[in-house]
């Protein structure tokens, strides 16, 4: 329950404006997916050429969340959401008006949606700096809520792109970003309180600690295999058991929404039981599921219920990653928060593009689904190997009743 303090501590235009900013934007980021099956069937695309469709976005966005992260620090959130918003219209405008006939084109494109998915780094900072430490959970869960426009491509693309032409979907996505775009303008302020910009060196020093390592692996994983899975599940469900593109879409929602929406619920577990615990059983549980559903099971409503699973899992370890990050790095969260996003969308190009390739060399998608299996088991043994050390050293003042 939201106490009443919230509503007078910060800056709700601010807060509810970042949300509907990275909403729109995360919508954007991944709508090539939930199109994948109608933009390969008109440029003729191989199994790899469409992995690697859905992979440049989340390898883009990736990429790019450090860069805005050192803007949103050089130019104030502000200015910089409305930067990076007005790339990504303008993208959008111009593939619909010119047209994209090749596969090169549509790479290009994906690029520009980057863009859209570095807005992690603007919406948080804009809405975190409004808020006293004691309402930091709320204010950073209202903002980060906005993954959920991940579930709106999912849902609404393929039909659409039945109706209208995928090319025309494309376009009509710039409206809702113009729309929140001239909400972020009427509405969003900078906090008085922003620190100022810090020196490149400054944002290297935190890569010394082998910490920030591990923490960026684990999320890799985790973001990784929740952006991997949301970019491909469409092509695969279509690929795999002849679901047409608008019902493959609606599986990719159910799977996308019950991973959209447990992120709070994660970060409420480890509050209570500790980051690391839950983690393990994260990881536990997609390790499982991952493997389980490489073996391809005979129903297509059997593999969906398998993938549900996994994104839970890996959805509430996203919650449960960032529990931890503010506890070891607490001076430093906001490099902490670009240089640990940044490897969750590198895993997620991994998962996108790997599970493309295997279906071109191997006729299957099990290798890819099996490798990153791995990689959730070897997390959750990297998570025993520092976990005694994480309980017993970092002890910061004002967070021991913290658990870890």
């Amino acid at each position: 329950m939201i106490k009443r303090g919230f509503f007078k501590a910060g800056h709700l235009p601010t807060l509810l404006s970042a949300f509907l900013y990275f909403d729109l934007s995360f919508m954007v980021w991944i709508v090539l997916g939930p199109l994948g099956v109608q933009i390969a069937d008109d440029l003729h695309l191989n199994a790899a050429q469409k992995g690697l469709m859905v992979a440049v976005p989340v390898l883009a966005g990736a990429l790019l969340r450090p860069v805005m992260g050192i803007l949103v620090d050089w130019l104030k959130p502000k200015r910089a959401g409305i930067i990076a918003q007005i790339i990504v219209i303008a993208g959008l405008l111009a593939a619909w008006t010119l047209g994209i006939r090749s596969f090169p084109q549509i790479l290009l494109l994906g690029l520009v949606l980057g863009v859209a998915g570095a807005s992690f780094a603007v919406a948080l900072p804009l809405a975190s700096r409004w808020y006293p430490p004691e309402y930091q959970g709320i204010a950073l869960g209202i903002a980060g809520a906005g993954n959920s426009g991940t579930v709106f491509a999912a849902l609404f693309a393929p039909s659409l792109a039945a109706i209208l032409g995928w090319i025309n979907v494309i376009g009509l996505a710039a409206f809702p970003l113009m729309t929140a775009l001239i909400v972020y303008l009427a509405y969003a302020k900078d906090s008085p309180s922003t620190p100022p910009a810090k020196s490149l060196k400054a944002y290297a020093a935190v890569l010394k600690d082998a910490d920030a390592w591990w923490f960026m692996f684990f999320y890799a994983v985790t973001f990784g295999g929740f952006s991997g899975l949301t970019s491909s599940l469409t092509i695969y469900f279509n690929s795999e058991y002849g679901l047409d593109a608008v019902t493959a879409g609606y599986f990719t929602a159910a799977a996308v929404f019950a991973g959209s929406m447990v992120r709070p619920v994660g970060g409420a577990l480890a509050d209570r039981i500790g980051g690391i615990r839950t983690l393990s059983v994260m990881y536990s549980v997609a390790m499982i599921t991952l493997a389980v559903v490489s073996f391809r099971p005979q129903q297509a409503s059997a593999a969906l219920a398998l993938f549900i699973f996994g994104m839970l899992a890996l959805g509430m370890g996203n919650g449960a990653v960032f529990q931890l990050v503010p506890q070891r790095f607490r001076w430093e969260i906001g490099v902490m928060t670009g240089l640990v996003g940044m490897t969750g969308g590198i895993g997620g190009f991994y998962l996108a593009s790997s599970l493309g390739y295997s279906k071109q060399l191997t006729g299957t998608y099990q290798a890819g689904l099996v490798v990153f299996a791995a990689l959730a088991g070897l997390a959750l043994l990297g998570l025993s190997s520092v976990k005694s050390r994480w309980r017993t050293t970092w002890g910061a003042p004002g967070l021991t009743a913290a658990r870890i």
